[in-house]
């Protein structure tokens, strides 16, 4: 089996099984969990572990250049290699937009406002996560899933009132991170406003440039048929 081939065989059970995890990992963080509980969430995350360590070995396998293949591919190693930093786990989440920038269509700046819409929703939400269970019962100000989202949005719109802050190296490190993705979210849409921008002044200039032709062709019939008529006249 090639490794394209394995990559479309797995595509959409990795997507379901980041969102399993997702959906475990939010209710363990948000809903506190302990006893039987708290190791049915638990089993749900190693499983879904497990799955992607196994995707992240075959692709190894299959690749045909295989350092450059491991040097291109960091962050799926960090995605296997990061489960004992619990709030880290949620870098697997990174598949559910993976999955959707391969579907989101044909069109390049469709899949690009598609892709920025949804990881800065998803930014939001996993860093609000990450932050709660990383701060939660460590002296911080961030003990409620709320206040988690509210850190989590003011942190990627780089407007950061101040009132709720990290105190454990775990949460300056989602910090760290949600900073950096709001910054390279914020470029994305940049970006892709500017060559709206671009593209709308280039039809524009096309329209005009073809209604130009048009008139200068008319205005050379004119002058054809003026000098004919006065040829015939001479």
């Amino acid at each position: 089996m090639s490794q394209q081939s394995w990559q479309k065989l797995v595509e959409w059970p990795l997507f379901i099984a980041a969102v399993l995890f997702l959906a475990a990992y939010s209710w363990e963080v948000i809903g506190d969990l302990h006893g039987p509980e708290a190791v049915f969430a638990e089993s749900v995350i190693w499983g879904t572990w497990a799955l992607f360590a196994l995707d992240y070995v075959v692709n190894l396998a299959l690749a045909e250049d295989r350092p450059r293949w491991f040097v291109r591919h960091l962050l799926d190693l960090a995605v296997v290699v990061l489960p004992v930093l619990r709030p880290l786990r949620l870098l697997r989440v990174v598949t559910i937009l993976t999955v959707i920038g391969r579907t989101a269509g044909a069109m390049l700046r469709g899949k690009v406002i598609l892709y920025a819409a949804g990881a800065s929703v998803l930014l939001v939400y996993v860093a609000a996560l990450a932050v709660l269970d990383a701060e939660r019962g460590n002296g911080g100000s961030i003990e409620s899933f709320g206040e988690g989202l509210w850190w989590a949005f003011v942190t990627i719109t780089t407007v950061g009132y101040g009132d709720f802050f990290p105190v454990t190296p775990t949460g300056q490190l989602v910090a760290v991170g949600v900073m950096v993705g709001g910054i390279a979210l914020i470029g994305v849409v940049t970006g892709t406003l500017a060559s709206w921008i671009v593209e709308r002044v280039s039809e524009t200039n096309e329209a005009e440039q073809v209604a130009t032709k048009a008139h200068i062709d008319t205005l050379t019939e004119e002058i054809r048929a003026l000098r004919e008529e006065i040829r015939q006249r001479a």
